[in-house]
């Protein structure tokens, strides 16, 4: 789909569909009183019938029947004025992507208001529209090509391609084929997207400029002393996969960041069985390896001033004659040894080989990608990952990425004291805690593998893949942190000018 930048009056712009932002309780506005005039008031009615106030989200599509421009209109609510954020901007052009496909338009446009600036709405408008073209049909017999949308435009008196709002559109383009790769690595069936595959897909993708990819073995697992995965490989038919992607900049680096991402192909507890019903979607257990693998492709065309080290054990957990058992210890890599009461905690065991391994690098920060807890989808529900850090200036920057990139965060304790219910009576610690908290007991057991390196968890296991169909993205794996983590690269020589002496900012619980 192309991206046009028109210098249009309203009245005056033609396609096959205009969409118009309209600020909450603002549908008497100049723009609408406009159209309403040269549509001899049928606009007006329209809106006093269907009650339409603008509200977040909600929209009111109107044919023009050949009295303007403009084949349809498309009023779409961003809610009230002080809480229209970024996001609004790309679920108003997401909602024009989706009405102008069941139009059958081939082009539609969307008229930028006169109070905003351009170089800040241009590149999330553009970016919604693509995030909401994609599709993952290639498993359905009956499937149909999509609507053909050729262009998209943004409309606006004056409007000029200013390298500010040239870049903006840039940038959102060059985002959204990591965010679609992050998708399709987890809606693949999980006989597919096994470990291998993972390592072949890193290796076809994470191409270009400053990028290298290697992908180790069972016997270099094995050399690498990677324990915790080769533990909950144990009862697999399918050999695993440890996968480093490497970014180095041309020019030195501003910083040197590590990612360590869960790499579970599918999870069915091991020999701590999983309910059928909860098993049917657990090929998404490797959503954050898939985040890292989507944003790492990116790299050689943006091009961050920083180094940037991915690290993505991966495995499948099944319980066949080899498995792990319940009170089995694992000894890592960093002298930590750990009692495996439940197998069906097996995320924290092979990221504590990303970390520990990530953390003998001594990189300026680590960040850990994982849907590792249902209890992180009770608190926090299906929309929002929760972090956790060592360092609060780390998780401010984050949460503050995320926000800009349209994914939420939320900031849960480290609290010390819940640490006495990780404690193992016959190694250091245990992978499971007590009754309440897992999220915290699974951060805190985490945390024992990342010595004192500014660190950052992200439990995506809600966001990380939706049930329902969306208006950017349908029922499936939604590439959650792609963008924060895009985001992240790209402001960390400013959000991160703190150096290694962290310890005092650390928030006390």
């Amino acid at each position: 789909m192309e991206v046009f930048l028109k210098d249009q009056s309203l009245s005056r712009i033609k396609t096959d569909l205009l969409v118009l932002p309209v600020k909450e309780h603002e549908t008497r506005g100049t723009d609408i009183r406009l159209l309403d005039r040269i549509l001899r008031g049928k606009l007006s009615q329209r809106i006093q019938k269907s009650k339409f106030a603008a509200s977040e989200g909600s929209f009111l599509l109107h044919g023009t029947s050949g009295m303007l421009g403009a084949t349809h209109l498309l009023l779409v609510g961003m809610g009230k004025e002080g809480e229209i954020g970024t996001d609004a901007w790309r679920k108003m052009a997401a909602r024009g992507k989706r009405e102008a496909e069941v139009i059958g338009a081939e082009e539609f446009g969307v008229y930028l208001p006169p109070d905003q600036q351009p170089e800040a709405i241009a590149g999330p408008i553009v970016e919604g529209a693509l995030l909401a073209s994609y599709r993952f049909d290639k498993y359905r017999s009956n499937s149909k090509p999509s609507a053909n949308i050729r262009s998209m435009s943004l409309f606006r008196p004056g409007l000029k391609t200013t390298a500010g709002v040239k870049r903006s559109i840039e940038r959102a383009t060059a985002l959204v084929p990591g965010v679609f790769l992050a998708r399709d690595l987890v809606n693949e069936p999980p006989s597919v997207s096994t470990a291998r595959y993972l390592g072949e897909q890193a290796k076809r993708h994470c191409r270009g400029a400053g990028l290298s990819v290697d992908v180790w073995g069972v016997k270099k697992i094995q050399e690498m002393r990677l324990a915790g995965l080769l533990a909950v490989n144990r009862g697999s038919a399918e050999e695993p996969r440890f996968i480093i992607i490497h970014y180095k900049p041309k020019g030195k680096a501003s910083k040197k960041v590590a990612l360590i991402g869960k790499g579970i192909t599918f999870d069915s507890g091991g020999l701590s069985l999983k309910q059928p019903k909860s098993m049917e979607t657990m090929k998404l257990d490797m959503a954050g390896g898939a985040a890292i693998i989507g944003a790492m492709s990116l790299l050689p065309e943006l091009a961050p001033e920083v180094e940037v080290t991915g690290y993505i054990p991966t495995t499948d957990n099944l319980p066949g004659g080899s498995a792990q058992k319940p009170g089995d210890i694992i000894r890592y890599l960093n002298g930590k040894t750990v009692e495996v009461l439940n197998t069906d905690a097996e995320g924290r065991l092979i990221l504590a080989d990303g970390l520990a391994l990530a953390a003998k690098t001594r990189p300026d920060c680590m960040i850990n990608l994982a849907t590792l807890t249902g209890a992180c989808v009770i608190a926090l529900g299906n929309e929002v990952a929760g972090l956790f850090s060592n360092q609060q200036p780390l998780a401010d920057s984050l949460i503050r990425c995320g926000r800009e990139a349209g994914e939420k965060l939320w900031q849960l304790p480290l609290v010390k004291e819940y640490r006495e219910e990780i404690k193992s009576s016959i190694a250091d610690i245990k992978n499971i805690g007590g009754s309440s908290g897992g999220a915290i007991m699974a951060a805190l057991i985490l945390q024992e593998f990342v010595g004192d390196v500014p660190w950052a968890h992200l439990d995506i296991a809600g966001p990380a893949f939706s049930e329902k169909d969306g208006l950017m993205c349908p029922r499936g794996g939604t590439g959650f942190g792609v963008r924060t983590l895009v985001q992240f690269f790209q402001t960390f020589e400013e959000a991160s000018d703190h150096g290694r002496n962290y310890a005092g900012a650390r928030r006390k619980f």
